[in-house]
């Protein structure tokens, strides 16, 4: 039986279908207030049967700060798919995501140790990748370099996968993935959800870009690299890399807004200030720290060899992704206002 974190999220959820259509059993961790009305709701975009596939998911509530939880849920598990994790690039989250990412992970993998878990896939983050190779790209060898300042999001990344690599060390079968910032439907406006909304609702973006991949690419070779034991490795997942302009233009073209104000860098310094000022009476300043300035304002090269080559992987253009879930998030629209 396999075991998915995150099952509500983005990401969990496609891989819990994906393991559903190999005819794989899936025990599925939600919160007590999650919503899996919502995640049966997104299903009918990626299978024409939809319901059959999600009454067939194990729902469990997990508490991982418990760790007779944990050890409770990986009863008779093989494969973990560790997806859950908190987003979030506002420093009042700090707390709750170095909870999240960190501590979570460290209970799961201490459950591990007793249990019946043969293989573990972590989901981490291009955010954790610092070091450029000699063409100047990020890939697998990019270390984090503790010197350079860093949001907290990828600090709780980093510290999450150190946990991984020391449960590798002493024997556990792991695979690290550091995709890109997922396309996806559904969880509209939370984590990787908020592509749609945050373009939809702000008239303005930013200089920068990052890399972006499709969900449904990252599902599957989640799937193939614990099918193929890839372990003791690490795998970069992105389609492609795309200034915010760009990606904003296609998408508020679609939903029929006018292309939004491009905030320059020395704008967004003299947020900085102002944060740094006024930050205690407009909490919407604390978000310009000067990681997420210079985060917003560059557009790194990311390399996606290294898994091209072990799986002979074609991904899905980030355009053809963005049309594909933007028109899931515009008919979620239409319905909701019926």
């Amino acid at each position: 039986m396999v075991f998915v974190t995150g099952a509500t999220g983005i990401l969990g959820r496609v891989i819990v279908l994906e393991l559903l259509k190999k005819g794989r059993k899936v025990r599925a961790a939600k919160r007590p207030s999650s919503n899996i009305n919502e995640v049966k709701h997104s299903y009918q975009f990626y299978t024409e049967k939809p319901d059959d596939f999600f009454n067939k998911i194990e729902w469990i509530d997990v508490d991982f700060d418990d760790i007779n939880s944990v050890e409770s849920a990986l009863k008779d598990i093989t494969e973990v798919y560790h997806c859950a994790a908190k987003v979030s690039f506002h420093p009042k989250d700090e707390k709750e995501m170095y909870h999240t990412n960190i501590k979570a992970t460290e209970n799961l993998l201490f459950a591990c140790e007793n249990s019946t878990v043969e293989k573990f896939l972590h989901v981490s983050s291009i955010a954790v990748l610092d070091s450029f190779n000699e063409k100047g790209e990020l890939d697998e060898s990019s270390d984090f370099n503790p010197k350079e300042e860093h949001s907290a999001y990828a600090i709780s990344k980093h510290l999450s996968e150190m946990e991984i690599w020391r449960a590798s060390a002493e024997g556990l079968n792991t695979i690290v993935i550091n995709p890109g910032m997922i396309i996806g439907t559904g969880n509209w406006g939370k984590s990787s959800g908020d592509i749609f909304p945050t373009f939809e609702n702000n008239s303005f973006t930013f200089s920068g870009g990052t890399s972006y991949v499709d969900v449904r690419d990252v599902a599957e070779i989640s799937i193939q690299l614990m099918e193929n034991n890839a372990f003791g490795e690490r795998f970069i997942l992105v389609s492609e890399s795309k200034k915010y302009a760009d990606l904003g233009k296609q998408i508020r073209t679609k939903l029929g807004l006018k292309d939004a104000k491009i905030l320059s860098k020395s704008t967004l310094k003299i947020g900085r200030i102002a944060n740094l000022l006024f930050g205690w009476i407009f909490p919407q300043l604390k978000m310009a720290t000067k990681s997420n300035i210079d985060a917003v304002s560059s557009l790194t090269v990311i390399s996606n060899q290294k898994i091209k080559d072990k799986l002979n992987f074609q991904f899905i253009p980030v355009q053809e992704s963005i049309d594909f879930h933007l028109n899931n998030y515009i008919n979620d629209k239409k319905l909701n206002k019926k």
